[in-house]
């Protein structure tokens, strides 16, 4: 079994609320969702031109693995009023 987590920090486009913020965080985790991950907004709750969002994905196989992380940071990487500031990728194995 093999685990793999993305951290990626993004910079909002034109929001000036936290309402807005949530407004288009919700779209992008529900999109990340149907990869059959786990997503999340996970840090900078209280900046509204800043977000953080966690992704989490159990697979059989490492290759598996960073498949889906890979379609996961391309989709982020493609939503055009979202600027994708940094990558943080984790994986663990069963040597873990």
């Amino acid at each position: 079994m093999y685990l793999g987590a993305l951290e990626l920090d993004l910079l909002l486009g034109d929001v000036h609320s936290l309402k807005q913020k949530r407004s288009a965080i919700r779209p992008v985790i529900a999109e990340l969702r149907r990869f059959g991950v786990s997503a999340a907004e996970t840090g900078e709750h209280d900046l509204y031109r800043r977000a953080q969002v966690g992704v989490a994905v159990v697979a059989p196989d490492l290759a598996h693995v960073g498949e889906i992380l890979d379609k996961c940071e391309r989709l982020v990487a493609q939503r055009p009023e979202l600027d994708l500031l940094s990558v943080r990728r984790r994986l663990y194995g069963p040597e873990d």
